[in-house]
Order: structure tokens, then C-alpha cells, then sequence
């Protein structure tokens, strides 16, 4: 039998780097998910908060770490090396999480998640563009997927947890709250002990925040991107329209949970797809059935169909994440990655507040219909846009030369 070439094996295995990021990222989702599944309820029941609390609390989160992830993404290009970053962004976060166990009036859940945030907002970028830096463009596919796979894995196991320790100990949600430190250092001491980082020239220049040196193929596909998180919804909603259609509290970590295994699973299979047919055909069927999803949100009335709509959603995140991060590391150039990576998680934050505080608005005052629909126009924008970029850009987005 004919022994694979050296060459075939060192595509085969995933670089080191990618393996102790997904371990990071496993452990980080287990102590993230353990808690924020039951966030809404707490707000809403415990503390006295509303839905548009709710989506300020999401938005202003989420807007908070996107100016981050931009700055720190150029700043992990210019200094040359990402792992420090990196590390900061997961203990920040680890050592945050906790003290929403502390909250006993709205704002103070919101400045707790806030700072958990600035974590994720410090090593996002620098994070992706190391997956980039460590792995061939050919197999960037099969990188991303495994590393959101682990993440989405750890996503599921914490809700398991979750439930299991509230069924061992009723309404002890705040000590679960701070038991979310175990896990969560555990990411920090995994990078510490395995990390490395790829060599690369520091930058003597200071950190430019301008698009210009992406190219305009990556400047088009970030107006879309920009309209189809604008039209997100965030999880936290979809949670609560959960319960509003029959599943009771104790379930919703459970069926978190499985949401989280389809993402897993997914992520990874469609990962290795990604490197096959290249990341945009993907990317538009994500995006087409996260529409078809919303609709069918809108006018849902039975808890099985929140059930199979959940399943379903964690499908369009299993087939768009890969996609989309491949799509980025192909389009730019090595020494731009991290400011690459920035600017498309910067995106994503920059349009959260808006989009989580106009969907908290619309479904306070004008009901589910309205608010899910609405949604699912702004994404049907965002997927014309992208196959505009299809059209007029194919072969570089498709083919783009090897960094």
C-alpha cells in the first residue's frame, strides 16, 4: 500500500495552534453557556428588566467589543505577535463572567456583561487571524470549521451543566453564575501552556485603521455582511420567543444545548465543504435559509415548531461560519489579517446595538410578527448585495491567489 507523502500528512493535521484554540474556545463556551441561556429570565423575572432592556443590554455589549476588535486587530498586525492578546482577551472574560451573580438591578448585569465583552473584544481578531497565520490556505476551510465546532461544543455542554446543577440545586442561579470561573480560567491556562505564535515582522508604522489596503472585493462583501448582522437577531430573543411559545424555563438550556450540537457538528463538516467549493455558494445558502427561518419564527405557535425553527437556525450558523472567515483570510493580503479580522468583527458589533435595540422595540410594541419579518427583509438585502459581489468578483473571491 503506498505511504501518503509528507506533504499529504501535513495537510491532513491541523496545525497546533488551531487544536489549542479550539481547547480554549471549548472551555470558554462551557462557562459562557452555562450562564447566558438563562440571562433573559433573570433580567426580566429577577431584576425587574423588559425586552428593550434586553436588546440595549445585547447591543451596547456587542458595540463595546466591536471598536476593540478593530483597534486590537491592527495592533496584533503591527506588534508582530498575537498571543498576548489573545490570552488577555480569554482571562478578561473568564474573571468577568462571575459577577453577574452579583446583579441585583438591570444595569449591574449589563456592566458585567459589558466587561465580558471587552474580552471577547481583545482577543477576537487576533485570535482569527492566528488560525490564518498557522494554517494553508487550503485547508483554512477545515480550520475554521473545527475551531467553531469546538466552540459550539462547549456552547452545548454548558447549558447540560447548567440544567444539571439547578435540578441538584433549585433557584441557586447565582451561585451557577460563579461557578462560570472554573471553566472559563481553565481556557486561560490552555493557551498559556500550548500556544505559540507564528513568527512575523513587527510593524514599525503606526496602526491605520483604513479599509484601503483590503482591496475593493473585501470593502463590497463587508456592506453586505454589515446588512445581514444588521438583520441578526440576537440569540437572546430567540430564546425568549421560546418560552413565549410554550417551553418552559427548566427546557430552554436543554434545547440551547442542541442548538449548540448542530452548530458543532455542522461547523466541522461544513468547514472541510468550504475548502471544496470555496466559501461564497455556502455563504449564500446560510443566508437564504436564515430568512426562510425568520419567517417561519414569525408565525409560529406550537413549542414544537421553536424546537425544529432552533434546529434549523443552528444550521445556518453551522454553514455561514467557516464560510464567512474563509472568505476573509483569502481575500487579504498576510500582514493585513488582523486588521482584516477586525474590521469584519467590528462590523458585526457596529450594527448589534442598532439591530438588537430596533428588534427589542418592534417586538414590545408591535408583537413577534413584525419584528421577526422585519428581520427577515433586511437579510434578504444583505444576500442580493452578496451575490452582486458573486457576480462581479467571482474569480478573485472564489480563486484568491495563496498568502
Amino acid at each position: 500500500m503506498n505511504q501518503p507523502s509528507p506533504e499529504v500528512k501535513r495537510t491532513e493535521r491541523l496545525p497546533t495552534n488551531v487544536r489549542w484554540l479550539g481547547v480554549a474556545s471549548l472551555f470558554n463556551d462551557i462557562a459562557s453557556e452555562m450562564i447566558f441561556p438563562l440571562m433573559p429570565q433573570f433580567l426580566i423575572v429577577v431584576l425587574g428588566g423588559n425586552k428593550l432592556y434586553l436588546g440595549l443590554i445585547e447591543g451596547i455589549a456587542d458595540t463595546i467589543s466591536s471598536f476593540l476588535k478593530l483597534w486590537i486587530g491592527a495592533k496584533s498586525d503591527q506588534a508582530g505577535h498575537r498571543k498576548a492578546f489573545i490570552l488577555w482577551g480569554y482571562g478578561i472574560a473568564a474573571l468577568a463572567r462571575p459577577l453577574s451573580g452579583f446583579a441585583t438591578l438591570p444595569w449591574h448585569l449589563l456592566s458585567a456583561r459589558a466587561i465580558d465583552r471587552i474580552g471577547k473584544g481583545i482577543r477576537t481578531a487576533p485570535r482569527d487571524a492566528l488560525i490564518a497565520d498557522s494554517t494553508e490556505k487550503e485547508n483554512r476551510g477545515r480550520a475554521y470549521g473545527y475551531h467553531r465546532a469546538m466552540d459550539h461544543l462547549g456552547a452545548a455542554i454548558g447549558p447540560f451543566l447548567a440544567t444539571a446543577f439547578l435540578l441538584l440545586f433549585p433557584d441557586s442561579i447565582r451561585e451557577l453564575f460563579w461557578l462560570s470561573v472554573v471553566p472559563g480560567l481553565l481556557s486561560v491556562v490552555v493557551l498559556w501552556k500550548g500556544l505559540r505564535d507564528v513568527p512575523r515582522s513587527e510593524s514599525s508604522s503606526a496602526v491605520k485603521l483604513s479599509l484601503k489596503p483590503l482591496g475593493t472585493p473585501f470593502r463590497f462583501f463587508l456592506v453586505a455582511f454589515f446588512f445581514f448582522t444588521f438583520g441578526l437577531i440576537s440569540d437572546a430573543f430567540m430564546l425568549l420567543r421560546a418560552g413565549e411559545l410554550g417551553i418552559y424555563s427548566a427546557w430552554l438550556p436543554v434545547v440551547w444545548c442542541s442548538f449548540s450540537l448542530v452548530k458543532s457538528s455542522g461547523n466541522f463538516l461544513f468547514g472541510k465543504l468550504v475548502d471544496r467549493t470555496g466559501p461564497l455558494p455556502l455563504l449564500l445558502a446560510g443566508w437564504l435559509l436564515c430568512v426562510v427561518v425568520y419567517i417561519f419564527f414569525a408565525i409560529a405557535t406550537e413549542p414544537w415548531e421553536a424546537i425544529v425553527l432552533f434546529l434549523l437556525y443552528g444550521l445556518v450558523y453551522a454553514i455561514t461560519e467557516p464560510a464567512e472567515r474563509t472568505l476573509v483570510a483569502n481575500l487579504v493580503g498576510v500582514e493585513k489579517k488582523g486588521l482584516a479580522f477586525g474590521w469584519f468583527n467590528f462590523i458585526a458589533g457596529i450594527a448589534a446595538l442598532p439591530s438588537s435595540v430596533l428588534f427589542g422595540w418592534l417586538y414590545q410594541q408591535h408583537g413577534s410578527a413584525i419584528a421577526f419579518g422585519t428581520s427577515a427583509g433586511i437579510v434578504s438585502l444583505a444576500t442580493v448585495i452578496l451575490l452582486l459581489l458573486f457576480a462581479l468578483y467571482r474569480s478573485i473571491v472564489q480563486h484568491a491567489p495563496t498568502h
